[in-house]
């Protein structure tokens, strides 16, 4: 397939793509607890217009900076309030990561490569999934892209102007990341490039990284909200860069312990079907940096700087990381997917079609293992509410398996043939469809992670004057289906700082609450199912209004 006949039929396929993220952004409820806390967080901004201090359920909550809250803030103020506007800023962030990958490999060796790069990205399951749900971890994801694409495109500018332009692009990316999820945004970029230079024995790139503006513009950005949080909030130095940072990474303190090979079988299955590839072409990066790097006219830049070197010490270092950390949670990854669709294109773009189908095969039984889990999965559900939303669930998640191993084999043929990009191609698009397949059995269990049904509930009864409780557990969901917030009861968790601030804002224990329930005035609390019983003997009176397995709603009489 010529390159001019590739070009539209990837724009395409990159359309496609981006229309159908897109229009499913708005389908499923929020889910807890990532996206109905960042999403209440940014309505609590947009509703008071403080985008200084944000509140979680009107207690102040610095666990994280503030950038995917303005952006999501802004998206609600201009677009109104709803599961695709609290979901736009992820996707546009997936999106620009595609783009960057894509552009960069364009730039750093050729189209091919480029084209490539971005369809392993469009095609890797775990950063299509990430890129619609609601984490702080794409659009920590796109920064860090920013800053490594920029790295990368500065050593292989023709001009020095154009090289000093994209490295203050990259310290610009490096204060986007610490804005979007703390101290990281800084460490990664500087540990992956202290590492390369002491891996290639040579610190001149570490001199070039224009320390005397490059410094200027990280604090123009990245300072102004610390500073104005900090004096706002006095509580907030301490808060955040000892305990959201050091006492996260050095202990089990936020209670997300898993053994250090966490992240590898999230890393392989994420690439999938790319995984099997990534192995060759790790070796083929570090091995051969300079035999696949174009340069930019200048000789001596394939002496002194190996792109896909610089990359894979960047992924490393995060993989590391994090396995070393005592909080780990599958998200935290998220930055190296981009770049390493970059080290798998650059060796996509050199590699025989008949070895890479050997490459891509075992995708099949793995896919048909998939494919069986998903169809006994509700044989393992306790209830029947749980099972039967399982069951939906299992069809679409067995046909999504079965697509990707159907593309997986059709392509196995095409590279057989030496029809490689045609083969890339149907097996890019089939695992789109696949993972399109999932999110919509996703949907169908979305009643078990959302408060939306209970919120249904919920407003039957609610006038201005109710107050409303969560008694032992806290729906993250369900404030923002509500459009108000709770009072908690006898629940701390990741509300202890607040809390301790603004102690009159929740009760602390049950006795407490009975007294509350009883003052004159309509009443409902959101309380665990199993603590029905309990809460009657408490001497309160109500009427239950809602009940699933996780949560149930009562109401006073």
């Amino acid at each position: 397939m010529s390159l001019l006949l590739r070009r539209p039929l990837i724009l395409l396929l990159a359309l496609l793509a981006v229309f159908v993220a897109l229009s499913d952004l708005g389908h499923r409820k929020l889910a807890n607890p990532d996206e109905g806390r960042y999403s209440e967080i940014s309505r609590e901004m947009a509703a008071s217009g403080d985008f200084v201090t944000p509140r979680l359920n009107g207690l102040k909550y610095f666990e994280k900076p503030p950038m995917q809250y303005w952006a999501t803030a802004v998206s609600f103020i201009l677009f109104g309030e709803s599961e695709l506007t609290a979901r736009l800023y992820t996707a546009l962030c997936g999106l620009g990561c595609v783009l960057l990958i894509a552009y960069t490999g364009k730039r750093v060796f050729d189209e091919e490569t480029g084209l490539l790069a971005g369809l392993v990205l469009l095609s890797s399951p775990y950063f299509m999934a990430m890129s619609e749900i609601i984490t702080l971890d794409m659009g920590l994801t796109f920064w860090m892209t920013l800053t490594v694409a920029s790295v990368l495109i500065s050593q292989n500018a023709a001009t020095d102007p154009s090289r000093r332009r994209w490295l203050w692009l990259a310290w610009a990316g490096m204060a986007g990341a610490v804005l979007s999820k703390g101290l990281i945004g800084i460490v990664f970029p500087a540990g992956a490039l202290f590492l390369y230079c002491v891996a290639q024995r040579n610190f001149r790139l570490l001199w070039k990284m224009e320390w005397l503006v490059g410094p200027l513009v990280f604090l123009v950005v990245a300072v102004p909200w610390f500073a104005l949080v900090s004096i706002r909030n006095p509580e907030f130095p301490q808060f955040f860069f000892i305990h959201e940072h050091f006492e996260r990474f050095l202990s089990t303190v936020h209670r997300r312990e898993q053994p250090w090979w966490f992240f590898v079988p999230i890393l392989f299955l994420g690439l999938l079907p790319w995984a099997i590839a990534l192995f060759p072409a790790t070796v083929q990066g570090w091995l051969r940096p300079a035999q696949l790097s174009r340069g930019s006219g200048s000789p001596t830049l394939l002496q002194t700087f190996a792109p896909l070197r610089f990359t894979l010490i960047f992924c490393l270092f995060i993989l590391l990381f994090f396995s070393k950390s005592g909080s780990k949670l599958a998200g935290y990854i998220s930055p190296m997917f981009p770049v390493l669709a970059l080290v798998i294109g650059a060796y996509l773009r050199h590699v025989e079609p008949k070895r890479l189908s050997w490459l891509v095969l075992p995708v099949v039984p793995l896919a048909l293992a998939g494919a069986y889990a998903a169809w006994v999965a509700p044989a393992g559900r306790t209830d029947e509410y749980s099972r039967h939303l399982y069951t939906e669930m299992s069809f679409w998640v067995a046909a999504a398996a079965l697509s990707i191993a159907a593309a997986t084999l059709i392509a196995f043929v095409m590279f057989r043939l030496q029809r490689k990009w045609l083969g890339v191609l149907l097996l890019s698009i089939g695992t789109m469809i696949g993972m399109e397949l999932i999110e919509r059995g996703y949907e169908r269990i979305s009643p078990l992670q959302s408060g939306f049904a209970v919120s249904e509930s919920v407003k039957k009864h609610l006038t201005p004057e109710t107050r409303l409780y969560s008694v032992g557990n806290y729906e993250q969901s369900l404030p923002f289906y509500l459009k108000r917030t709770v009072t908690l009861v006898d629940y701390v968790d990741e509300f202890q700082m607040g809390q301790r601030i603004e102690p009159q804002k929740w009760i602390p224990s049950r006795s407490d609450f009975a007294i509350a329930w009883n003052a004159p005035g309509p009443a409902i609390a959101i309380i665990p199912p199993r603590d029905v019983d309990k809460i009657r003997a408490l001497g309160m009176e109500f009427d239950v209004i809602h009940a699933d397995p996780r949560r149930a709603a009562i109401k006073k009489k």
